[in-house]
């Protein structure tokens, strides 16, 4: 079967294409904008009416239908756009329809809440993807009234975090560093600000939001969880705009405008903190000049040279800066994207980017002129990728490229001074390649069947110089002793290693309001995010695959049931998955992942499982709006050494996740929103017996606890439940006569709930040869903010 199942996928490719090549044809492509600022639209529907046929427009607003010679009906539609029909003649030659959609505007009886077509979530052969309108991001509460991307989408079904002020966020069994976040195609190695309360992504310079838990297509790979897409706005090409906002401890200023005479446009977006400029007159003592803010700039800009070449570049940097007195950290990322789209006909279309992304931390103490200790650590990657669509027919859209990935990884760069005399503690850094390639057809059979299938090779090459090390085998579970002094090689390859990650999906229709879809991939992943500690922090390594790690890889199959009500205004879907992971990383007892040229070590490697089910109910009309989602889900691994060698929860193992959100619009001024999240605590390891030592007077007892059973993660902390409000209010007046201005006021965690983020063990501090448990909260009361946004 699994040798007849690709054979089988090729025939009906190739007969479906033959029989369509004896039929005189034509074709109608064009793109498809926003008629208020020029933006491309993503996912509009494009209805053949007589073929009851269709496309939908790609990620740069690009869409081509080819057809047999004769006149139709196309119907343009997009949730909050004006539906338009266009007669076209094809009888003669190929057209290039462009088009412009026209904002519905606020109609209390129909207001929506989609980024995509009414019934895409059961027609799309996609499944396991997650859409959500920045307009909705927009409106939810949010932690200090700053609007927040990565919180919302924490909010949807399989989207966990392992607790509050945690960076990132986790899918489907997958930590944090499995996931494979994207601003504008070029990936960003850490999402949080101020030590995960805040995202890196600025929602006024924020176009669409797509996250992919399954069913990956094949364009997609280097992660093994998810995929966050996010996609910047391009900048407005009609006229001039200035957006931003000012809330109690940052604010954020957008600027857009035309260039060129409306042949390109660009976009520049800043955000600031100032809570510590606000506190520095109340600053006396130790913290008197102490630093502690964030800022980021975003900005993009575009140019079509002409109707076959649009060229973009874009760019991020932000940083966060904590310190005082003799100590200083700092850490944030840098990217930059270039983009060419270039249509070689009204059949192919061809997307060329480069990129180059940077992650970097540093800290020091200079505790006198002769005593100072520094830093840094990092990892660089630079790009280049070709992807092409091929609209072959109405019912085959063929996708192929390929990709080149150079990594460049730092892991500590370190210089200590004691009393004049400087040490080098620093680590050679690592080098290697990622090199991809891939192709995919999504394919119509009939009216009620629709697959995608794909198939990607991915290759990585570990690269010189470097030292070949080999570990002598102990225990399992204990520390491994490197067998010194190892191989040195100055060039060359140290390891390679290939995979072939196919991609499957399936979709069928039901009816007109219901289908069934199911899904399989695999993955696979070269770069590592090393990190023990209870969340990931800013000083996680980043580590390649080497001669002694190997890729992660995982293996995903998912079903699920996808039916919408009341003419699309309720969707509602549940999706069952599960996965298999190989090559998972652990760590032994005291592991030791900072400065140590030795780190692997400290690592095991071992297998884990993640399976659960998803249910999803969303209503997309109405003046009331929002969604409500459960997830039972269950994430276990299995390593050699650990837990008696038997399956253990992983760390962010949460098995119930249920989260509400409510959008209620008054009127065209007045809006309330509220936000609900419940889950289960995450496991956790306490001691079983104590170790004494007395240091010779009362008082001095030392006491250590153990876990004698050697259990792992055998408890659970306990529940986390928060609440959120927000009213959002417009001003009655104009801005300057002619801008727009209103008024958010929001309170985070509304019955000051005291969430644990984890619960450890100490000594009494009254009785040292008392043991006690601890529960410590981050954010253990309630949040009030107000934030003034304006537009004009």
């Amino acid at each position: 079967m699994k040798q007849l199942l690709p054979l089988w996928l090729l025939g009906c490719f190739f007969v479906q294409t033959a029989l369509g090549q004896s039929i005189e044809k034509a074709t109608i492509s064009g793109y498809v904008k926003d008629a208020a600022n020029g933006e491309g639209l993503i996912g509009v529907s494009v209805f053949v009416k007589e073929k009851a046929t269709g496309a939908a427009t790609n990620s740069y607003g690009f869409y081509s239908i080819t057809l047999p010679k004769g006149n139709y009906t196309l119907v343009y539609s997009f949730v909050g756009y004006q539906r338009q029909e266009k007669q076209v003649d094809l009888t003669q030659k190929d057209v290039t329809l462009n088009l412009e959609m026209k904002d519905e505007g606020i109609q209390l009886q129909d207001v929506v809440v989609r980024s995509q077509a009414a019934d895409e979530n059961v027609k799309s052969v996609e499944m396991s993807v997650n859409k959500v309108d920045i307009k909705t991001i927009k409106q939810m509460p949010a932690l200090l009234g700053e609007v927040d991307l990565v919180r919302s989408i924490q909010l949807l079904p399989g989207v966990s975090t392992v607790g509050e002020g945690a960076s990132g966020f986790n899918v489907r069994g997958g930590d944090v560093g499995q996931n494979l976040i994207l601003l504008d195609e070029a990936p960003v190695y850490n999402s949080s600000h101020l030590f995960g309360f805040f995202s890196v992504f600025n929602p006024d310079a924020v176009k669409d939001v797509k996250l992919v838990k399954g069913g990956i297509p094949a364009n997609y790979g280097g992660r093994i969880s998810s995929i966050l897409d996010v996609r910047m706005k391009e900048g407005n090409s009609k006229k001039q705009q200035i957006e931003g906002g000012l809330g109690l401890i940052f604010s954020r200023l957008t600027y857009e405008r035309p260039i060129f005479n409306g042949k390109g446009s660009f976009i520049v977006a800043g955000r600031r903190s100032y809570a510590d400029i606000l506190a520095k007159p109340f600053l006396k003592g130790d913290l008197k000049g102490a630093v502690f803010n964030f800022y980021d700039l975003t900005a993009k800009g575009n140019y079509q040279l002409n109707d076959n070449n649009t060229f973009y570049v874009s760019g991020y940097f932000g940083r966060d800066n904590f310190g005082g007195g003799d100590f200083g950290f700092n850490w944030g990322n840098g990217t930059v994207s270039t983009r060419w789209n270039h249509i070689f006909s009204n059949r192919l279309f061809l997307n060329v980017t480069g990129y180059y992304s940077n992650y970097k931390y540093s800290l020091g103490a200079d505790t006198s002129p002769r005593d100072s200790f520094k830093w840094n650590s990092q990892i660089k990657s630079a790009s280049g990728k070709a992807d092409f669509t091929y609209f072959l027919t109405p019912s085959n859209q063929l996708t192929f490229g390929g990709q080149y990935i150079y990594y460049d990884s730092a892991p500590g760069k370190a210089i200590a001074r004691s009393v004049g005399e400087t040490v080098d503690i620093s680590l050679e850094g690592r080098r290697g390649d990622e090199s991809a390639l891939y192709v995919a057809n999504e394919q119509r059979i009939g009216k009620l069947l629709t697959l995608q299938y794909g198939l990607r090779y991915s290759m990585f090459r570990s690269l010189a110089p470097g030292d070949l090390i080999t570990y002598l085998p102990t225990t399992p579970g204990d520390h491994l002793e490197p067998q010194l002094p190892g191989t040195r090689v100055e060039s060359g390859v140290l390891k390679t290693y290939g995979n072939w990650e196919p991609r499957f999906s399936a979709k069928v229709q039901v009816n007109s309001n219901a289908s069934i879809k199911m899904s399989y991939n695999r993955m696979a992943q070269y770069l590592h995010l090393l990190s023990n500690t209870a969340a990931s922090s800013p000083l996680d390594v980043w580590t390649l695959s080497s001669s002694n790690i190997k890729p992660e890889l995982a293996d995903q199959v998912a079903l699920g049931w996808f039916q919408n009500f009341k003419n699309n205004a309720y969707e509602f879907s549940i999706e069952g998955y599960y996965k298999d992971l190989q090559n998972q990383i652990d760590y032994v007892r005291r592991s030791d992942l900072l400065l140590n040229r030795f780190v692997e070590g400290d690592l095991l490697y071992g297998k884990g499982r993640a399976y659960g089910a998803e249910f999803y109910l969303k209503k997309n009309e109405g003046k009331l709006t929002g969604w409500v989602s459960y997830t039972l889900a269950r994430t276990e691994r299995l390593v050699d050494g650990i837990n008696n060698n038997k399956w253990f929860a992983a760390r962010f193992d949460k098995t119930h996740n249920l989260t509400a959100v409510g959008i209620y619009q008054v009127n065209d001024r007045l809006s309330f929103s509220a936000n609900f999240a419940a889950s289960s605590g995450t496991p956790a390891t306490y001691p079983t017996s104590r170790s004494e030592w007395s240091g010779g007077e009362p008082g001095q007892e030392i006491i250590i606890g153990d876990n004698y059973y050697d259990s792992r993660n055998g408890s659970r902390i306990p529940w986390y439940h928060r609440l959120d409000l927000s009213v959002t209010r417009k001003a009655k007046k104009k801005l300057f006569g002619k801008g727009d201005a209103e008024w958010v006021y929001s309170i985070y965690n509304v019955y000051n709930r005291r969430n644990p983020f984890s619960v450890f063990v100490r000594q009494n501090e009254n009785d040292p040869l008392r043991t006690e448990a601890v529960r410590y909260a981050v954010l253990g009361s309630l949040i009030p903010s107000i934030t003034y946004n304006f537009k004009f």
